[in-house]
């Protein structure tokens, strides 16, 4: 039997510009699906009222260390020289399957709670088998849509991030394509999250790349981030590996070269730019506009909640903002007029849905309220009183909402967020995770 959702009334941004914006429109859900987008639409339907929402596609945070929610703001000063150090080298090794699980799930309701309907689930903290298991039960059990990227082991800083020459164990890797992907078309798709060239041997950065290759999935890799990383040079040496392709995803990108910018640009590659971590933790500029410069669609994420906010509103000011600092200053140095391509609240926007859906490669099925796409729907109460009362929709979603006006939420056809309220059991996330909480803080000082 047909199931059919209505979306009625509500002042619809699609994304989609065939579509347009409907300042009174309703949106059409049918099996899972987006049936219809129209000014007025009647058919027999569950009708939720969108009257005094701002109805858009859901957010896209295209790389979140999702496992690190257990120890959300214990480094709420770090410099990401510290982060290597206070995270990677003290609590990763710590972490059990059970912590990855409560993380992961507490993480990904943080995610369905702010409006963020797709995940890229960057997750290094794969010490045993066991931890992508748990990882990726946690990612099905909530129902967001997430591309799971199997990063490395971290149980010593010195083995995984300096040359590094032990490699992402590939059988288990196929064990989990497998085991758990065999399909491409499901809720949770797989990448591959590598370290790269400088943090590894090139021999274990081949391998990885060859693997990826192999199983027929997307890479997500940092580079360019930070004085260390900056120096690294690592598309240009990704490109004398003869690796650089349009399955790789490029993260932060602060520090790259002229020549890098056109070799991602021309290789097809995909940029995610983490504004909040990039500007307070000291990997470099956000490089939004530079992106743009070069042809590419840019995407926001959050990275690490250990040191910034887990919501996506955040990371489209602090873009917006520190991107019109720096042309604004640079026009004051200069003495000419600001220019025309100044970034514009509506271009954010864009950036946090659509962009953020092509650089996780699901753009064909989420990112703008298209008919024929999956149905990951987000409303806004633009009644309450930091909203109202609207005069642009973009703007008001961009730079006046935050999470506490996220009412409603959809993915893949089911309402995850009614009125305000997760449907999920958040008591037992906040539990497990709290419990995980208390579990690492007591292994770290029983270590020390």
């Amino acid at each position: 039997m047909t199931h059919r959702i209505l979306l009625r009334a509500g002042h619809v941004l699609s994304m989609d510009p065939a579509v347009g914006d409907l300042p009174k429109g309703d949106v059409l859900i049918e099996d899972g699906k987006i049936a219809a987008v129209d000014r007025e639409i009647s058919t027999d339907a569950e009708v939720l009222d969108m009257t005094g929402r701002i109805v858009i596609p859901g957010f896209v945070d295209t790389h979140r260390h999702t496992w690190e929610a257990s120890i959300r703001n214990v480094a709420p000063d770090a410099t990401l020289d510290d982060y290597f150090v206070d995270i990677l080298d003290t609590f990763a090794p710590l972490y059990t399957p059970e912590d990855v699980y409560a993380a992961n799930l507490a993480g990904a309701l943080e995610c369905l709670n702010a409006g963020i309907t797709t995940l890229v689930d960057w997750s290094h903290i794969n010490n045993t088998p066991e931890h992508p298991d748990a990882a990726i039960r946690a990612l099905t059990e909530t129902g967001i849509r997430a591309q799971y990227a199997y990063g490395s082991a971290n149980t010593s800083l010195a083995d995984y991030w300096f040359e590094s020459k032990i490699a992402i164990p590939g059988d288990d890797v196929r064990r989990v394509r497998t085991q758990y992907f065999a399909s491409d078309d499901g809720l949770l798709t797989l990448a591959l999250a590598t370290r790269g060239p400088g943090f590894c041997v090139n021999d274990v950065v081949t391998s990885e790349w060859a693997l990826a290759r192999e199983l027929d999935i997307p890479i997500t890799v940092h580079v360019a981030m930070g004085r260390l990383a900056g120096r690294f040079g690592m598309v240009k040496q990704l490109h004398d590996l003869g690796l650089l392709g349009p399955d790789t995803t490029y993260v932060h990108c602060c520090y790259f070269s002229e020549e890098e910018w056109r070799l991602v640009a021309d290789s097809g590659g995909t940029v995610s730019i983490a504004p909040q971590v990039e500007t307070q933790m000291g990997h470099g500029w956000p490089p939004v506009m530079k992106a743009i410069e070069y042809g590419l669609r840019p995407s926001l994420s959050i990275d690490v909640v250990t040191t910034v906010p887990g919501d996506m509103f955040t990371q489209i000011r602090a873009a917006f903002g520190a991107e019109r600092a720096r042309v604004n200053a640079a026009s004051w140095q200069a003495d000419v007029p600001v220019p025309d391509t100044m970034l514009t609240a509506r271009q954010m926007l864009e950036i946090a849905t659509s962009n953020g859906a092509h650089v996780a490669g699901l753009e064909d099925r989420t990112g703008s309220l298209t008919p024929g796409k999956r149905a990951d729907v987000v409303a806004i109460d633009a009644t309450a009183l930091n909203v109202a009362p609207v005069h642009n929709a973009a703007a008001a979603v961009a730079l006046s909402a935050d999470v506490s006006n996220v009412e409603t939420v959809i993915v893949d056809g089911v309402v995850h967020k009614r009125d305000g309220r997760l449907t999920a059991d958040v008591a037992r996330a906040r539990r497990l995770v709290e419990e995980s909480r208390d579990r690492l803080l007591a292994a770290k000082e029983a270590r020390a």
